[in-house]
């Protein structure tokens, strides 16, 4: 059975949401990041960077959360979570994957742990890397607002929900408390992140993990 670890809000979101949407059996495992869990010799076992989430299907085990959902996606191609291999919007999939992992969320870490790339107690320079990421990752949510804007379809890659959307979700649900311009507020995004609120499998995702609102 496929097991998800996973902390609720976390980077496990996206493909907690897959795996409800993919509908085979799976048990969630919680790592209790308010008690280190996630730093425990038995977890760091499974990811030696003590991150959230993991997943293990039979005997892989499997971090990073865009390859798990490129995993899940591979393995039950019935649930057509990504478009076909060597297809042109399989090459924009990709794109949009590793966009979402590598650009966006690397950015949205720096906004909420800013004093991992500052000098201990440098509270200053902490709040300026906390603010030039606020302004970057504004240029980024316009950016994901054109890509919908310009194919005009309700996913972000047109007209087929794949992968890429729980994982745009994720990201943009962490906006929810910026100060100037959350992900919601775009003319876009809003009523695509709407839209992905109404799938029965992120609703079964939210319940799941016990989160309330406001959801984006």
């Amino acid at each position: 059975m496929l097991r998800l670890h996973y902390y609720p809000g976390n980077a496990s979101l996206a493909p907690h949401v897959l795996l409800h949407e993919i509908g085979a059996p799976f048990e969630l495992v919680l790592v209790d990041r308010t008690r280190d869990a996630h730093k425990s010799a038995a977890y760091l076992q499974l990811n030696p960077n003590g991150l959230i989430p993991v997943l293990q299907d039979g005997p892989l085990v499997l971090y990073e959360t865009a390859a798990i959902c490129l995993h899940l996606a591979d393995t039950h191609p019935a649930a057509r979570l990504a478009p076909p291999l060597g297809s042109v919007e399989r090459a924009h999939f990709y794109k949009w994957l590793v966009w979402l992992t590598n650009t966006l969320q690397a950015l949205l870490i720096h906004y909420f742990y800013p004093e991992r790339l500052v000098n201990d107690g440098d509270s200053a320079a902490a709040a300026q890397v906390k603010a030039h990421a606020e302004a970057r990752i504004a240029t980024l949510l316009q950016q994901l607002d054109n890509q919908l804007a310009s194919h005009g379809g309700p996913w972000l890659l047109g007209a087929d929900y794949s992968a890429a959307d729980p994982y745009a979700w994720m990201l943009c649900r962490w906006t929810r408390g910026f100060e100037t311009r959350p992900a919601r507020d775009y003319p876009q995004l809003g009523p695509y992140l709407q839209r992905l609120l109404q799938r029965p499998a992120l609703q079964r995702t939210l319940a799941a993990e016990g989160l309330a609102p406001p959801w984006v």
